[in-house]
């Protein structure tokens, strides 16, 4: 995203910078190693006000944050370095630095952030080139700078993973600099945090979460992740920790990749017992998504305007940006729209910060085809909500998941069918849409269809005690489908769309077996889709 030219050959001796940023662990982390072999070293993590009252910050994010900062200062001091925290705005802080300690070298991972940090590194690109410090970005994930085609990703990123994972460093020299403290939510203008769950951050957590995954909880993880109730223990949960960077995604990728090759050798070894059924499939869906993590990443570093702007143009007026229907946002904000799936949905992503792949996509249709509202002001609840917010994979979801992006196909979600094929036995509606718990089973998914003689008699009446549908969805999805396809068929469209394609496309085959690029369809797309493959983030 930005052209700071330095590279590790550019590296000085001298006083040490390690700026933590999205990376807070010291394993698999190049950064603090190369620093710590050149000079006395100063750990610095800085919390910056901009990115703090920025739209996207929520009170969880930061809470996140603190346990890994608790963490990894722990760690760096175990090996002879405290972990120096400031408050203020890059690259002023780095000045004051210099000023009073001369910095040979600043080291950082490369990041792929919103559009606040991406300005934020351009000016501390232009500070160091303007001061002759070398600022040394090293990479983190499979994202690969000033990528000039998408062509041979695929391979760049599995060779990427497969490198070794890099062990800390035993004895770090520490710079004569005042740590300082971490800051509370309050002293940071957030809080408090109302939360019925809510992860723990750091190393610790992260690894540990992984490998319950990877020993027992992921065995059904490719025909449970669509579930909000069984999706909740056998989706891996290391979402937050590959988004704050308390795990690499090279490290989930070794992991995965190690317990393949155990359950393969026990399946050669008679003594041995074998793993279970499913086992096979889940371990590859799981690194599938480690690698649709980066491939959506990927888009917003080619295009850091993805944040704000739709990817295909030729949608733009196709919904209000500018003044949302404020009514429609506010109850799928509440869960209050009528329709259980979405409201449960809503109201557990506002109390946990997670939800499985499936009902992330389904809320943000929701948003964009029923309550047709522009995808910006949901992204931004929705950015607030998850605790494991990753600026490239949301808003890139977030606009194919609008039908916006000119080369995804529509996926409109029936909420009914998704309560009836997810959550047949109502426990996921009725634990977080808890005045519909006396409504029969066969009544749950669409209790406006309740006879109104039972209504008041099972203590739920439609309008009432729980809202009727805001907008019927045959109707909607109609008048959603005809608007979309209107622009689909034009033929500046179709021309725009076959550009995304080039710059933003996945790459199954390489160039010289792809056929010919077509131009995507015009005929409506099945309304509801058998497999959902492309995640928020991965779960």
């Amino acid at each position: 995203m930005i052209g700071n030219p330095y590279t590790l050959a550019d590296a000085r001796g001298g006083l040490q910078v390690v700026w933590f940023k999205r990376d807070l662990r010291v394993r698999d982390h190049r950064p603090l190693v190369e620093a710590a072999a050149r000079g006395p070293v100063i750990a610095l993590y800085v919390y910056e006000p901009e990115l703090i009252e920025a739209p996207d910050c929520h009170a969880t994010h930061l809470a996140f944050i603190d346990d890994c900062l608790a963490e990894l200062d722990h760690s760096l001091r175990q090996r002879g370095v405290p972990l120096t925290l400031r408050v203020g705005r890059m690259p002023d802080l780095l000045e004051r630095l210099h000023r009073a300690h001369p910095i040979g070298t600043v080291w950082s991972h490369q990041e792929t952030g919103n559009a606040v940090s991406f300005a934020r590194d351009l000016r501390v690109a232009d500070w160091a080139q303007a001061r002759g410090v070398p600022w040394v970005e090293l990479v983190q994930t499979g994202v690969v700078r000033r990528l000039r085609q998408r062509d041979g990703w695929s391979a760049r990123w599995h060779a990427r993973m497969a490198r070794p994972l890099i062990e800390p460093p035993g004895r770090i020299q520490a710079a004569p600099v005042d740590p300082q403290g971490r800051r509370t939510l309050a002293e940071l203008g957030h809080g408090p945090l109302n939360r019925v769950e809510q992860p723990t951050g750091g190393e610790a957590a992260a690894h540990a979460t992984l490998a319950s995954f990877l020993d027992t909880r992921g065995q059904r993880y490719r025909s449970a992740m669509s579930s909000p109730v069984e999706g909740w223990a056998a989706c891996s949960r290391v979402s937050p920790h590959l988004a704050w960077g308390s795990l690499s995604v090279r490290q989930a990728w070794h992991a995965q990749r190690a317990r393949r090759a155990e359950h393969r050798a026990a399946r050669k070894a008679p003594d041995q017992p074998t793993p279970g059924p499913g086992w096979a499939g889940s371990l590859a869906s799981f690194e599938k998504r480690l690698s649709w993590h980066c491939h959506f990443m990927q888009k917003l570093e080619d295009q850091p305007d993805i944040e704000h702007r739709t990817l295909a143009r030729a949608y733009d007026g196709v919904r209000d940006e500018q003044t949302p229907d404020a009514e429609r946002l506010q109850a799928w904000i509440d869960g209050r729209t009528g329709y259980p799936m979405v409201d449960a949905c809503m109201r557990a992503v506002a109390a946990t910060g997670w939800l499985n792949f499936r009902m992330r996509a389904m809320v943000m249709s929701f948003a964009a085809y029923h309550l047709w509202l522009h995808w910006r002001a949901p992204a931004l609840h929705l950015a607030r909500c998850f605790t494991d917010y990753e600026p490239g994979i949301h808003y890139c979801q977030a606009q194919m998941q609008s039908g916006v992006t000119g080369i995804n196909a529509i996926r409109i979600y029936s909420p009914a069918k998704q309560a009836r094929d997810q959550d047949p036995t109502g426990a996921f509606i009725t634990r977080w849409v808890p005045e519909l718990a006396g409504v029969p089973r066969e009544w749950l998914a669409e209790p406006h269809t309740l006879p109104h003689s039972l209504q008041a008699k099972l203590g739920c009446v439609i309008g009432k005690d729980y809202p009727a549908p805001i907008v019927d969805h045959t109707l909607a999805v109609k008048a959603a489908k005809d608007a979309l396809y209107a622009v689909r068929r034009r033929a500046d469209a179709r021309a725009e769309a076959q550009q995304v394609y080039q710059k933003h496309g996945s790459r199954k085959r390489p160039a010289h077996r792809r056929a010919a690029l077509k131009p995507p369809p015009v005929a409506p797309a099945p309304a509801e889709p058998a497999q959902q493959v492309l995640p928020f983030a991965e779960g």
